[in-house]
């Protein structure tokens, strides 16, 4: 198979999708490589690591599209890079198409085939290929936090973990996945106070055991999601639900009792939010303020750390890229069950039920078009 790696366009979007390392798997089982001129260089790795590794360089976008049978990218693809998409292309990427309309019609109208990471789906329910980037996100999502907490960023001017005799920041954490976990274990490690709200009882049992004595795990509701926020010093939004549209759980009323200053980072902003007031934000420009709580709102929070995040991806989304391109898409997807939950949109026709509620559009099972 002929496999293009275009480089990211994405605002401030460093990562890229496949290593040097990943081009010589592919040249292993027979593969011919495209790599983009430059797209390694924002994650560390520049055109000679590739031509090392068995990859052609191309100089443009068009030409890697123009040559690839299976895209490889990290970000879904932007407006600019819809013209450039074929029919019967395989496109393994990030999509998030509950977020973007635009984005499902463009690629219904590009008759190509889109492969998701995000709803790549185990038999556990797990998601291999967005627990890296869930991991990093939910780390530096504290990070941030605490950053735009200090008064020259516009916030309350408060030290995420206090210091002896100053009481530490309240820290809410809405959601006990992978991404909640991750800034919970980091915001407790910097010694502020935080309390994780879900809506499984076993998930608050295993987080209550797991978790720091200064983890408090409460059930997520409206009205304890009400009475938890008014103290709230920074909120991390952490709710998932695998390739639909995600919850508002903090309305528009709510910013008025949360306390000028605060911070609420959310993570959901590729699945559309957590916060009614979420709206998509870049690296270059990742805040904005409603009602006097600052919003940092990233939706590729994890380019910002590309060394880091483009190998923990790559580790996860290689195996499955290998198996695309040894079997053929429609072989891979009928012998593995989990890269068949990837599948959102074959030639023209969604596929995945949470793409289709999110925007009332005809859904077809994928089993007709695997046949």
């Amino acid at each position: 198979m002929i496999i293009g790696v275009p480089k990211e366009i994405k605002n401030n979007e460093n990562r890229v999708a496949l290593t040097p390392a990943g081009v010589a798997e592919f040249k292993k089982n027979g593969h011919t490589v495209y790599v983009q001129s430059t797209a390694g260089v924002g994650s560390g790795f520049k055109d000679e690591d590739y031509k090392n590794a068995g990859a052609v360089i191309l100089p443009t976008i068009d030409e890697v599209y123009g040559i690839a049978e299976m895209i490889i990218k990290v970000k879904e693809p932007i407006e600019s890079e819809y013209p450039l998409i074929k029919p019967n292309q395989l496109l393994f990427t990030y999509f998030h198409f509950a977020s973007y309309e635009p984005l499902t019609h463009a690629m219904i109208s590009s008759n190509s085939i889109c492969l998701a990471y995000e709803t790549v789906e185990k038999a556990d329910r797990s998601l291999p290929l967005l627990v890296p980037m869930s991991e990093v996100a939910g780390r530096m999502s504290v990070q941030e936090g605490a950053k735009f907490l200090e008064k020259p960023m516009g916030g309350k001017g408060i030290l995420l973990g206090g210091v002896p005799g100053v009481k530490p920041a309240n820290v809410i954490v809405l959601g006990g996945g992978i991404v909640g976990t991750q800034a919970a274990k980091i915001a407790a490690g910097l010694g502020a106070r935080v309390t994780i709200m879900d809506i499984s009882l076993a998930r608050l049992r295993q987080l209550d055991d797991i978790m720091p004595a200064n983890v408090d795990t409460v059930y997520s509701n409206e009205y304890n999601i009400r009475e938890y926020i008014k103290k709230a010093d920074l909120i991390i939004g952490a709710v998932l639900i695998p390739g639909a549209k995600a919850p508002h759980l903090i309305t528009r009323d709510m910013l008025n009792t949360i306390p000028n200053g605060a911070v609420m980072v959310d993570v959901a902003v590729d699945q559309g939010g957590c916060f009614e007031t979420t709206k998509p934000t870049t690296h270059a420009d990742p805040t904005y303020v409603v009602d006097g709580v600052i919003h940092y709102c990233v939706a590729n929070m994890p380019g910002a750390v590309p060394y880091t995040s483009t190998l923990a991806l790559t580790n996860a989304t290689l195996p499955y890229a290998i198996q695309l391109a040894n079997k053929g898409w429609k072989k891979a997807c009928n012998e593995n069950s989990e890269l068949k939950s990837g599948l959102n949109i074959i030639n023209g026709k969604i596929v995945y039920k949470g793409v289709s509620d999110a925007f009332g559009l005809p859904y077809t099972a994928v089993e007709e078009l695997l046949k």
